[in-house]
């Protein structure tokens, strides 16, 4: 087993994916990540990534196009060496009631948070199999095992993303490649800062009482999951120690899904 591996993190330049991505470079993975932000914005990740203690390798692709990133994964190996721990984080949400989903955004939705992680698998596992080890952790949701109305893409998507786990989990089961999913409740992302600021707006109530409410209404334990929380869960599966967690579909969720 070589000393240091190489991570590609999706959708790394905040919230979950800069969390795993911080994860890994503390304990001395060379990480790639890519993800939308400005260019200064960017460059304050990558410093502070470096700062963490290993290298660290801003690698832009638009997540909606197959090519970049066959392309971002091609890069990773060519610069790199491998892409030994893939993790797909790469997501977007968009609330809406079916009949007036605009098309637009179920396309951008399932591009997003579902096909770009076929993409990116389909273009790892070569290098991987090569290798005779990998990792694969796809970042889908409690809402890939159950719904919310209103959400029809990100449930469709997320459901779609733990079906796609489980098909990949099986074509590399006789080797050391594991592919998984963490499905998170709740965590304090800018994602879901979006929906407690509307929230707060609809209802004309403080940030903090929108969050409680927000809370109330889904995860019993009334605390949002921590990216750190999430991340540590991700380093452990894409550890040896994980080498038989095949095809999980792993719940953080402050017991969302026990109800």
């Amino acid at each position: 087993m070589p000393e240091q591996r190489v991570a590609l993190v999706t959708g790394a330049t905040s919230g979950i994916g800069l969390g795993i991505a911080r994860a890994f470079v503390a304990q001395g993975t060379v990480v790639a990540f890519s993800g939308f932000a400005s260019a200064d914005e960017i460059d304050r990740v990558t410093a502070e990534l470096k700062a963490r203690g290993a290298a660290a390798v801003y690698m832009p692709a638009d997540a909606r196009d197959p090519r970049e990133l066959a392309a971002l994964v091609q890069r990773c190996e060519t610069e790199l060496g491998a892409v030994d721990i893939l993790v797909n984080c790469a997501g977007i949400q968009h609330v809406s009631p079916i009949e007036e989903f605009p098309t637009a955004q179920w396309d951008a939705v399932i591009a997003v948070n579902l096909s770009s992680a076929f993409h990116t698998i389909r273009a790892a596992l070569p290098g991987m199999r090569r290798r005779n080890w990998g990792r694969i952790v796809n970042i889908a949701s409690v809402h890939g095992l159950v719904a919310s109305v209103d959400k029809s893409a990100y449930v469709a998507a997320k459901h779609g993303l733990i079906g796609l786990t489980k098909v990949v989990a099986l074509e590399t089961a006789g080797s050391p490649i594991t592919c998984n999913a963490i499905c998170p409740g709740w965590v304090h992302t800018p994602l879901v800062q979006k929906q407690v600021d509307s929230r707060a707006g609809e209802l004309g109530v403080d940030i903090a009482q929108a969050e409680r409410l927000l809370l109330q209404e889904k995860q019993p334990s009334l605390r949002f999951v921590g990216i750190d929380e999430v991340a540590a869960l991700v380093l452990f599966v894409a550890s040896d120690a994980a080498r038989e967690v095949r095809g999980a579909a792993w719940t953080i969720d402050g017991g969302w899904t026990a109800q």
